[in-house]
């Protein structure tokens, strides 16, 4: 180390010195040659000795980290949805609904702006650091629901997982569930209206206890059973009233700060899980395929932007898109038009878990 220490000055010596020697002659005639010269030889030298100086070498390595890693705060959590599938046939594989089964993979896109933030798909062991002593709530319907199977298949082994199947899926229920080995509880709440989640987050206020993180989602039942986009739109503007209650400070979601008597708490993290893709042609009953069309499915899509809900529109609740990964999933994922199959909803786990680690400052290791 020693001598190539020695050895990278010497050269530096001969390339800085000998230039400006032979420089100087016309020092007289263009001094301002001569100094412009000199800073950029000088420059060069510093830039080629920067690896023979640990200290140096660290510090800029340094920089470069913490740049990265404010830039994944900034851009990549508007980026986490962005999932591509491939779909191979299975060779051999049975004829379901007319459909040939098909090896469903999924995975970030490969464009260089999604690649550079490093989205994974995390394990057991990173889920159960990341979610260690937390509280998650699930709320909303069926797709709810499925979204809590997917999060538990990722934690629990699959004996255990088969155990709690009976539970988990009686029809119109609650359930919860306390995974022991990482510390946390995890409670699906069924709310199919949008205002069963504002009575629910009236209860949270109430009681004071707050999810660490909370997944909610309704509209299909909206859909079937009232077909009216302007009411659920009422209802989403609500909601969000109720929401932002439970922040402690949030000027720009039109909050006015704390009020005097109340305890400042964590703020939860907040996901909204959308409405999926929706095949008429393959929904199961007369009422569904009338009443569950394109052009409503688009209406109450509408309304839901604009009542500034979701992250991007200037909103609490991040959206796990469930309707772009059932479209790009497609037919072949779905026996009903509306219920798809367990990889759409892991998806919609890991892309909630890498928003997670992005709003928690935290990266995995590898």
């Amino acid at each position: 180390m020693f001598g190539g220490l020695q050895f990278g000055l010497l050269l530096a010596c001969i390339v800085l010195f000998v230039p400006m020697v032979m420089a100087g002659w016309h020092l007289s005639r263009n001094k301002m040659l001569f100094f412009s010269g000199a800073l950029f030889i000088s420059l060069a030298v510093c830039v080629h000795l920067t690896p023979y100086f640990p200290s140096v070498s660290d510090f800029v390595t340094s920089v470069q980290s913490v740049v990265i890693f404010d830039n994944r705060d900034d851009s990549c959590i508007n980026l986490v949805n962005e999932v591509v599938w491939d779909m191979k046939p299975i060779v051999g594989g049975v004829s379901v609904s007319s459909a040939v089964a098909f090896e469903k993979n999924w995975g970030w896109s490969k464009s260089w702006k999604v690649m550079a933030c490093e989205f994974q798909k995390l394990g057991k062991g990173d889920i159960s650091d990341l979610l260690n002593g937390s509280w998650v709530v699930v709320a909303g319907d069926s797709q709810s629901r499925l979204v809590v199977q997917s999060l538990l298949g990722l934690v629990l082994n699959s004996e255990r997982m088969e155990s709690i199947k009976g539970d988990l899926f009686r029809r119109h229920s609650d359930y919860g569930i306390v995974v022991e080995e990482m510390g946390m509880k995890l409670d699906f709440v069924w709310a199919p209206y949008v205002a069963n989640l504002s009575n629910l987050m009236m209860g949270f206020k109430q009681n004071r206890s707050y999810p660490d993180v909370l997944v909610m989602g309704a509209g299909l039942w909206h859909m079937l059973h009232f077909t009216n986009a302007s009411s659920y739109g009422v209802d989403l503007k609500s909601l969000r009233s109720s929401v932002v209650s439970l922040l402690p400070l949030a000027p720009e979601l039109g909050t006015d700060g704390p009020v005097m008597g109340t305890v400042s708490v964590r703020s939860p993290h907040l996901f909204w899980l959308g409405m999926p893709m929706l095949i008429n042609g393959m929904l199961n009953t007369e009422e569904k395929r009338e009443k569950l069309s394109d052009e409503m499915w688009h209406a109450y899509d509408k309304v839901l932007r604009d009542s500034r809900l979701l992250h991007r529109y200037g909103g609490p609740c991040l959206l796990l898109d469930i309707q772009s990964l059932s479209w790009n999933c497609g037919p072949r994922c779905t026996v009903d038009g509306m219920h798809y199959d367990g990889a759409v909803y892991e998806a919609a786990v890991q892309i909630l878990l890498n928003a997670l680690l992005i709003e928690s400052h935290q990266k995995l290791i590898t």
